[in-house]
């Protein structure tokens, strides 16, 4: 019987008797498209399993007896040349492709290194010329005593302006 058969009989899901067979590593025949078929020994069997697991045990705990190894036809794997010509040149196309990425990640650390080398030049530079302005302007800022300094150098204070009024600057008074 298949497995939905199997299934009504013991009044579980397809599922769960799908995951007994599996999990349990039972040995079942199983027709030309895959699917399980029972016999009334496998049906004894899940059975046993299903009254373990009605004390309350769990499936990983489950012990069964009697398994039965699986029967089956072997299909012999005939050496066809031209899938063998076929897998070679596969072999040999992904070599070429290993290759190739490897050197275009070669040239790709190459460039990033030098990219990397003039930003640092660059860096140096610019820290060069922060330098040299911060030292210029320190040099201009320095306070020179006012006895010393020019007419032109000493700051005025100077005169707040007055807002004059719009009749004012109309008439001139």
């Amino acid at each position: 019987m298949n497995t939905s058969a199997a299934a009504k009989l013991l009044g579980v899901s397809p599922s769960t008797i799908q995951r007994w067979v599996k999990q349990l590593e039972l040995r079942t025949e199983r027709n030309e498209l895959g699917h399980y078929l029972f016999t009334e020994e496998d049906i004894e069997l899940l059975r046993k399993v299903q009254d373990q697991l009605n004390q309350g045990m769990i499936l990983q705990e489950v012990t069964v007896k009697g398994k039965k190894s699986r029967k089956g036809t072997v299909q012999s794997e005939q050496a066809n040349p031209a899938i063998e010509k076929v897998l070679l040149k596969i072999s040999e196309l992904e070599q070429r492709l290993n290759g190739k990425a490897d050197d275009v990640v070669s040239y790709q650390l190459l460039q990033h290194r030098r990219e990397m080398e003039e930003l640092h030049k660059e860096n140096e530079r610019l820290n060069k010329r922060i330098e040299a302005l911060e030292a210029k302007l320190s040099a201009k800022s320095r306070t020179i005593p006012s006895d010393t300094l020019l007419v032109f150098d000493q700051e005025k204070p100077r005169k707040k302006l007055r807002k004059k009024n719009i009749f004012t600057m109309l008439f001139g008074l």
